[in-house]
């Protein structure tokens, strides 16, 4: 621990590493976007234009793209905090002497797809109604009665239940996965060339060269799990908003 308590009893309000990096992040983030929209221009330059190209991208490829410009610009905002969070605090994984993405353990994740399953509820209540939502959402029409009651349970867990916790645990568990193998193959680095001599130093250099080309895959997963994250929040936002039609 950090600050507070011990490893076994920590205090509630302690701090340890994986919390502080995700604090710094969140900080680094916002002064990021604060400072470059401080003043904005109509031409944009610097690091205006990195900020505004970040955004765009983010706006046309996810929000847009599944709800529409009326319901993508309204709800971009909730959709870009989740993509930035999750990719700035992924990319921790591959950065020297952090080497591990907080989204590795479970609160991180498990916040995001609250925030996720939230939006998506308060939409769907607000357009419809509480009873009205519900019943949008796990009636199917059409279907023979009988039917309804094998498909209303499936149906309440599916969407209800399921849906937060496969947003959970993909982040997570693709995170987790990342990291166990990076350890893996600069351990085995290590190990073979520092720990070990002669022939086995041919090992070591395999382990690092099998590590520097994870690191690539790791960023391109990286990159994919926070598009996914976004892409399957604004398809829930967009589910709700039409939860009368299937």
């Amino acid at each position: 621990m950090l600050f507070g308590g011990t490893q076994d009893d920590p205090a509630w309000w302690g701090m340890d590493r994986l919390m502080l990096i995700r604090v710094v992040v969140a900080v680094l983030v916002a002064a990021f976007f604060a400072l470059a929209m401080r003043n904005p221009k109509i031409i944009p330059t610097g690091i205006q234009n990195v900020a505004e190209s970040f955004l765009d991208w983010a706006r046309i490829n996810i929000a847009e793209e599944i709800l529409g410009k009326k319901n993508g610009r309204k709800y971009f905002p909730i959709i870009a905090s989740i993509f930035f969070a999750t990719i700035f605090l992924n990319l921790t994984s591959i950065i020297p002497f952090l080497n591990i993405s907080s989204n590795a353990r479970i609160g991180m994740p498990i916040v995001m797809a609250a925030v996720a399953y939230i939006t998506y509820c308060w939409v769907g209540i607000a357009k419809f109604g509480f009873f009205g939502f519900i019943k949008s959402s796990i009636v199917l029409p059409g279907v023979p009665l009988p039917v309804h009651f094998l498909l209303i349970p499936i149906e309440f867990v599916s969407t209800f239940i399921l849906r937060p916790f496969t947003l959970t645990v993909r982040l997570m568990a693709n995170m987790l996965s990342g990291h166990i193998m990076l350890a893996l193959f600069f351990a085995a680095t290590q190990y073979f060339i520092i720990d070990q001599s002669g022939l086995w130093t041919l090992a070591g250099i395999g382990g690092l060269l099998a590590g520097v080309g994870f690191t690539f895959f790791e960023l391109l997963v990286i990159a994919l799990q926070a598009y996914i994250f976004a892409l399957l929040t604004a398809v829930y936002i967009d589910q709700s908003i039409h939860a009368d039609s299937h």
